[in-house]
């Protein structure tokens, strides 16, 4: 883990996004075949044991989708970069565990449709939110490596 959170884009750059801000101001789990004669299901696939700093975790991977969003909307070169890092962080964190695959996958969307759903456009209040965020996940980032990190 903290590979990936230490490889994740903190520090872009803003110049090109504030210029373009400027020009347009304009089955569900735990579901299994049905027990026999009474018998518990057994259900063989390993249960998603919550980390401590899971929440923290969850938080960050809806970050990483609103700065995605944000970054592609307003053309930032490095903005593959943040998808990128979300994928490589759920392969790391999640590696055979599909319940936490998938909480951290519908974080990261929340995210991203979140500011999907209020800004159309590249603005400057697009760009103060995205380097808010971006922030927001450095540090959060930080945190979780310096708190439950190796």
């Amino acid at each position: 883990m903290l590979a990936v959170l230490a490889a994740l884009p903190a520090q872009a750059q803003f110049t090109e996004i504030q210029s373009r801000a400027g020009e347009s101001q304009a089955t569900g789990p735990g579901k299994g075949p049905p027990s026999q004669a009474g018998a518990p299901a057994v259900n063989n696939a390993p249960e998603s044991q919550d980390a401590a700093y899971d929440p923290r975790l969850l938080r960050l991977s809806e970050i990483l989708g609103s700065v995605d969003y944000l970054r592609m909307l307003c053309k930032s070169p490095d903005a593959a970069e943040w998808r990128q890092s979300m994928e490589a962080l759920i392969a790391q964190e999640a590696r055979g565990e599909e319940a936490r695959r998938t909480r951290m996958t519908a974080a990261f969307n929340r995210g991203y449709r979140a500011f999907a759903s209020v800004y159309t456009q590249c603005t400057p209040s697009a760009v103060t939110a995205e380097r808010q965020y971006r922030a927001e996940g450095a540090t959060l980032a930080a945190e979780i490596v310096a708190r439950f990190g190796n």
